[in-house]
């Protein structure tokens, strides 16, 4: 499984852990529910501005965002 896919994996997980739909988590963030989405599905290759709001959104840090996520390539 590829990076992208596993971050994607990990941003759907922590987001239900908190309760929040991808409407929820697009509008606390300011980004796209599309984008949302495509990032979910592994589809999308966020900068780290992307993935701070996202942090912020989900009130964690980016650390704890990447906790688990391995590069096999």
């Amino acid at each position: 499984m590829n990076v992208l896919t596993q971050l994607g994996m990990r941003i759907r997980y922590l987001r239900k852990l908190k309760g929040m739909s991808q409407l929820d988590l697009a509008l606390e963030s300011n980004i796209n529910k599309n984008y949302i989405s495509d990032l979910e599905r592994g589809s999308r290759n966020p900068s780290l501005l992307i993935l701070e709001r996202i942090c912020k959104a989900l009130e964690i840090d980016l650390s704890t965002l990447f906790k688990g996520i391995q590069s096999f390539e």
